[in-house]
């Protein structure tokens, strides 16, 4: 709470002075270890963002200033904020981070025994809990908050939501199989166990189609898009029922859950324990 009262003093700055800095260091250290986080799960297992966390982070952007990010003996040239260099890592931070070129930005917890495997990218507010992989060219974004043994696979795109301060972030809970060229984005809540297919994308504008229990699951004005847990989602299509698309044969993308969680979808799923 006491960190809490000093971000919100320092919102209505304009000008930063060292102290204000330190502040704002002590602010990402805590996001760093995971002491405070952009969005957190009550005991009814109801999401809620917490706002000041992500006022801190749109903070950085504002005291940051840019600076020349690469060395001088590097190819490759990066200029950001200050405020955002790449977290520190240790060995002993236990997060196996295979060579290549990931890069994962301070502000983000990542805790023992993920896999990064290059190139993936971490962005500032996420959370990534224990025995998750983050494979190839995947995408963690701002503040998504990633569950236990869960595995990005391949190419998956988690959207970061940082603006509006009180938006909530992309959720994927515990056991989430997401799978290859799948995008996540706009809040969207994955339940744990949930399987997405490769190639599934959730919006919150999108409509999702539940076969086995004959209902369509959509976002409402004050809740996200929701998966439920155990869900296998598949991409799928619908026609257009009427007009000119009805004329041409057009369909238009929707996902589908095709069934729930069972011991089959379980085996297939336990090959990925042989990666981390």
């Amino acid at each position: 709470m006491e960190l809490k009262t000093k971000i919100d003093e320092l919102m209505s700055k304009t000008e930063f002075s060292p102290s204000d800095r330190e502040i704002y260091e002590e602010f990402k250290r805590a996001l760093r270890v995971g002491e405070i986080r952009s969005a957190e799960r009550d005991a009814g297992g109801t999401w809620r963002a917490n706002t000041w966390v992500k006022q801190g982070i749109l903070l950085g952007f504002r005291m940051g200033r840019m600076v020349e990010m690469s060395k001088p003996t590097e190819t490759l040239q990066f200029f950001d904020k200050d405020t955002f260099p790449l977290r520190p890592m240790t060995l002993e931070d236990g997060v196996r981070i295979v060579m290549g070129g990931s890069a994962i930005r301070d502000g983000s917890y990542v805790a023992p025994s993920v896999v990064v495997v290059p190139p993936a990218y971490i962005n500032v507010g996420a959370y990534v809990d224990e025995g998750t992989m983050v494979d190839s060219h995947a995408l963690v974004g701002s503040c998504a908050q990633i569950g236990k043994r869960v595995h990005l696979s391949a190419a998956a795109q988690i959207g970061g939501v940082l603006e509006p301060a009180g938006a909530l972030p992309v959720i994927i809970e515990d056991d989430v199989l997401v799978g290859g060229n799948t995008g996540v984005y706009e809040g969207t809540i994955v339940r744990e166990k949930a399987v997405l297919a490769s190639g599934v994308i959730l919006t919150r504008s999108t409509p999702l189609f539940d076969l086995p229990n004959a209902r369509v699951i959509k976002a409402e004005p004050d809740k996200p898009l929701e998966v439920p847990a155990g869900a296998v989602v598949v991409q799928g299509s619908r026609e257009i029922s009427s007009g000119f698309g009805k004329e041409n044969g057009l369909s238009i993308y929707c996902p589908i859950i095709v069934k729930y969680r069972d011991e089959k979808t379980d085996a297939s799923t336990k090959l990925e324990d042989y990666l981390r």
